[in-house]
């Protein structure tokens, strides 16, 4: 049989698995090489989930099997050996037992003769599930890097010294090989990294290792993306993270405009409606009472500047003015004497006031600042995402790297990265929710300050995983067991544990009290608004000596007429 036409075969056998909720194939062949390409390409093709199953009928003896072990181990499979030597028909049903090696026998689970029928040689079942738990007890290899605050390396490789781990992660994973039955050692990625897909479609990091067998399993947890599908497969999402900025907060400081901060805008402008309201009000109150005789303009001028002496607390003379005069002014004097109190006592509590600055809150205000250099864990699915991106402000960010706007650092770097780059102010690092409040937490506890704060924004929302091998039936078998422990709570319970202080500095106050002088350049608003009427004087000084100089240079002009 072609190739062409087991392919053909295959496709026809999975639109059948589509239709049917379980399906059990049948090959019966005493050809080893047609077995060995069957399974390969029913094992490629995934036509099996694991509630679907494979029968090999053959009279071939198990020594001329050996090159089935690979793909007979990884699928719902059984062999089924015929002897037809002895005098009654009798044949073995055997079962390839995961992750052993291909020398290691073969299980024999059932026999069936004329005379006895099917008699079960262990405890198991036909068609048994392998992965519910394993029969011996394998060594798995499990790619893991550190990844705070899920995963942190406990020992490093040393002249007989293993690597370990510890965190939330590894409890995980210890729990998973306690109910599945196996062990593991850990194997570091050589570059570091989680792992992206290249131009030439290689993959780097931890992916590629999981994808080219070179591990069983991933640790992570992995974001979960669409390109990374292609090569690995995920188990059921442990979590969901966001994306974040993190950056140092800036050096308590004055608002040198505070002056204006006891009333708000709107206070302000009201105050400035009431003046003219009550010159309003002055003004129809003087048509009604005094005759038309009197000297208006100067009255007008006049009760402007009262009611502006007013409220600038200076002196006013109330003599020989109406009783509607001194009812309007009387009143307008307790509104300002109100005011004026609360502007005091508001003021001196401002000033004692110090605003620690949070200026990036927002992707846009990174962008924004070319003095500012952003972080990036290297070669993770951000970077990955980022750099497919055409348009919008992702495109905008990678834009920025041609300007040197953008270095990248592994995750065994982030303590110095915070320590030695963000808490200057001009680097910020934008990476996952959970390792930003790691980091702003493991400062908090050794400071006891907090010098860093997170952003409002959230961006790029991931679910986060475990991976395995493409198409291995380990993947549902880990999933099955998360889904418990994440249910359960169990997962942020042991993270919980391991980030102390993480709630520390989530919202930490912008505004601080403090008991120190004043200096010029808390107040120089001030001094400038104090300067700007001095100078608004002089430039009205100037208008009032050199206006009855131009008038009587006009009157004295001679003009024809007609």
């Amino acid at each position: 049989m072609t190739e062409a036409l087991l392919s053909r075969l295959v496709a026809q056998a999975r639109r059948v698995r589509q239709v049917s909720w379980c399906v059990t194939v049948v090959v019966v062949s005493d050809d080893s090489a047609f077995l060995a390409a069957s399974a390969e390409w029913i094992f490629k093709g995934r036509l099996l989930v694991w509630t679907n199953r494979l029968l090999a009928v053959t009279r071939r003896p198990l020594s001329h099997l050996r090159h089935l072990h690979t793909s007979f181990s990884m699928m719902n499979a059984m062999l089924l050996l015929l002897d037809d030597t002895s005098g009654y028909p009798r044949c073995s049903v055997y079962v390839h037992l995961p992750y052993s090696s291909q020398d290691a026998q073969v299980l024999e689970i059932a026999t069936w003769s004329s005379r006895h029928g099917l008699v079960l040689t262990t405890h198991l079942p036909l068609f048994p599930d392998k992965f519910y738990r394993f029969v011996h007890r394998p060594q798995l290899v499990v790619a893991a890097e550190e990844y705070q605050p899920h995963v942190l390396v406990k020992t490093t490789e040393a002249p007989g010294r293993s690597l370990s781990f510890a965190g939330p992660m590894a409890e995980l994973l210890h729990l998973l090989a306690n109910t599945l039955n196996f062990t593991y050692t850990f194997l570091r990625p050589p570059d570091g990294s989680w792992g992206v897909k290249l131009p030439d479609g290689a993959w780097t990091g931890m992916v590629g290792m999981v994808g080219r067998q070179e591990a069983d399993v991933g640790l992570g947890p992995f974001a979960v993306t669409s390109v990374r599908a292609e090569m690995v497969d995920y188990t059921r999402p442990i979590l969901v993270d966001y994306g974040r900025i993190m950056a140092g907060r800036g050096l308590p400081e004055v608002d040198p405009w505070g002056f204006l901060l006891p009333f708000t805008p709107q206070v302000w402008t009201g105050i400035l409606a009431t003046l003219l309201l009550l010159f309003t009000i002055s003004v129809l109150l003087y048509l009604c009472f005094i005759p038309k005789t009197a000297q208006r303009d100067t009255w007008m001028t006049e009760t402007v500047f009262s009611y502006s002496r007013v409220l600038l607390q200076q002196d006013t003379s109330v003599l020989g003015v109406q009783w509607w005069e001194r009812l309007v002014l009387g009143g307008w004097m307790v509104m300002v004497l109100v005011l004026s109190r609360s502007y005091a006592s508001t003021l001196m509590s401002i000033l004692a006031v110090r605003y620690i600055p949070q200026p990036y809150e927002y992707l846009r205000d990174l962008l924004d600042d070319p003095a500012t250099t952003m972080v990036w864990e290297a070669n993770t699915m951000y970077v990955q995402y980022l750099r497919s991106v055409e348009s919008g402000i992702f495109r905008e960010v990678m834009d920025s790297e041609k300007e040197g706007r953008i270095i990248y650092v592994k995750t065994t770097e982030y303590t110095y990265m915070r320590d030695e780059l963000v808490r200057l102010g001009t680097y910020v690092f934008l990476g996952e929710d959970l390792s930003g409040k790691v980091l702003m937490a493991q400062d908090f506890s050794n400071t006891g300050a907090c010098d860093f704060y997170s952003s409002k924004e959230m961006f790029l929302p991931f679910m986060f995983a475990m991976i395995g091998q493409k198409n291995s039936p380990l993947v549902p078998a880990l999933s099955k067991r998360i889904k418990v422990v994440t249910e359960a709570g169990l997962y942020w319970h042991w993270l919980e544990n391991m980030i102390p202080n993480s709630t520390s500095c989530v919202r930490a106050p912008t505004k601080i009290t403090v008991q120190t002088s004043l200096t010029f350049t808390n107040v120089w608003g001030m001094f400038v608004v104090l300067a700007g009427g001095h100078l608004l004087a002089l430039v009205v000084l100037g208008l009032e000596l050199l206006t009855p100089k131009l008038l009587h240079s006009w009157s004295d002009t001679p003009h024809d007429h007609d």
